[in-house]
This record gives C-alpha cells, structure tokens and sequence, in this order.
C-alpha cells in the first residue's frame, strides 16, 4: 500500500522522462513527502489530441458519482486484485487510466509496538518512475467546478520489499 511518496525530478525531467511534448506542463515543485490529498502531477492522454499531457490532480480519487469529496481520503490507493470490480474505480479503470511520476516510494517495517522504521524505494539509476494510476473528473456542485483526482494502483509485495509491508 502506498501512503507516501518521494517526486523530487522537476518538470522537465519528468516531461522528458514520459515523453511530453507541448507547451503546457504546469507548473510544480519537488516534493520529498508526498502525502494524500496533495495536488500533484499526473500523466495522461488528453482525450482530444491522443498526445500525452501532464495535468495537476489531487491526491485520492473521487468517483464521479460521490455526493462529497470526503470519500477521497479512502481511495488514495486501488487494489490491481478489484480495481476492474470495485465500484469506486471501475469506470476510471475502463476509461481514465494514467501515470503518477515517483522517484521513491516510502514503505514503514514495524520494530515494535511504538516504532516504524521509514525506508524509501527507488531505481538504482536514480530515474524518475510511474505508478500505475487512475484518474476521475468530480463535479464539485458547491464550488460549480470540476476538480481532477488520481489514485495509485497497488498490488501485493514482491520479495523486494516484503519484508518492509505485505
């Protein structure tokens, strides 16, 4: 399960890196703790061009069909097991699926009751990764305006890291 995640390559590299041509990657910073309900870059297809785009989204999908936002605090990650079933992510895994750029992600192996040891995950060569993702378009009827969410697929642990998180 990913909670937390290191983005510290800056636009360019990350445009260059997902291959992302055009004049509109927006701007962002790095950020060394990457947290739930943060805006954050994300990779796509832009529906009219078919061209790859990088487009802010927040940090915990919420289904197009959610009354309010709250939901999004539980949907920051998508098990790959029910991603294709599970109601809050079934239509964005059909149709809105996306990259989230990463350079590490952040795991905790419990020491004991009270301590958590972080560890960060990375590619020996330094380059930028993406999670698998998926994204959705709310409409916030409060604010009339639409605002874009993502969500991290995961999956069990490989022998990696499993002995950091199952």
């Amino acid at each position: 399960m990913c909670g937390r995640y290191v983005r510290h390559s800056d636009k360019q590299r990350i445009a260059e890196h997902f291959h992302v041509y055009g004049p509109s990657v927006p701007a962002f910073g790095p950020s060394w703790n990457v947290a739930p309900q943060t805006f954050q870059p994300v990779v796509r297809l832009n529906r009219d061009t078919g061209e790859r785009e990088i487009v802010m989204m927040r940090w915990g999908l919420i289904p197009f069909w959610a009354k309010e936002p709250k939901i999004g605090i539980s949907t920051i990650n998508a098990k790959a097991e029910t991603v294709a079933t599970a109601s809050s992510f079934r239509e964005a895994f059909r149709k809105r699926r996306c990259l989230v750029p990463a350079d590490a992600f952040l795991e905790w192996q419990k020491i004991d009751a009270k301590t958590k040891q972080p560890f960060a995950i990375a590619l020996r060569s330094g380059e930028p990764y993406g999670f698998a993702g998926l994204w959705e378009r709310w409409h916030d009827k409060a604010a009339g305006a639409d605002l874009l969410t993502f969500s991290v697929v995961t999956t069990d642990a490989n022998s990696v890291v499993e002995h950091l998180h199952d």
